[in-house]
């Protein structure tokens, strides 16, 4: 599990438009909201991209830019996109490889089958690079206002 003040290890994932989005283009520019979802389309997934769409703006005069990772793939990201109205990056990482670096992967064993599963997680990371909030493991619903608040606190 990353820890607060680490640096957030940089990426380049594609996005629902199969457009590359790197990490390290935002940094000394904006304030980044990456969080981490299992699946799109399923009850909490959508209700969290749905949360952090409609308060896109207010992050955005935070200067903060807000980008969902999951392990579906571009087609399925801009399907879901285009089906819910959403307007935040969906960003595609089918290997799992950006989950495993922020440590949001955990084994688990269903009828004797060990399979990887996402935690739901998010991470507040500052222009620096630096993550200033890590959360692992969190209820989806009004969590677009906790990161808020999170993000207001943070200098411009």
């Amino acid at each position: 599990m990353l820890q607060l003040g680490q640096n957030a290890p940089v990426f380049t994932l594609p996005d629902a438009d199969m457009q590359a989005v790197k990490l390290a283009s935002f940094l000394g520019k904006k304030n980044i909201v990456l969080y981490f979802y299992p699946r799109d389309n399923t009850p909490g997934c959508t209700m969290e991209a749905a949360e952090f769409s409609d308060h896109e703006g207010e992050f955005g005069r935070c200067n903060c830019v807000i980008l969902g990772v999951s392990r579906d793939d571009c087609l399925t990201h801009a399907a879901f996109r285009d089906k819910h109205g959403l307007s935040i990056g969906l960003l595609s990482d089918p290997e799992g490889e950006v989950c495993r670096r922020y440590g949001v992967l955990q084994e688990k064993e269903m009828d004797g089958v060990r399979r990887e599963s996402l935690v739901r997680s998010t991470f507040v990371i500052d222009k620096k690079g630096v993550i200033r909030h890590a959360a692992y493991g969190v209820n989806p619903r009004h969590h677009a206002q906790e990161i808020y608040d999170v993000v207001r606190k943070l200098k411009s």
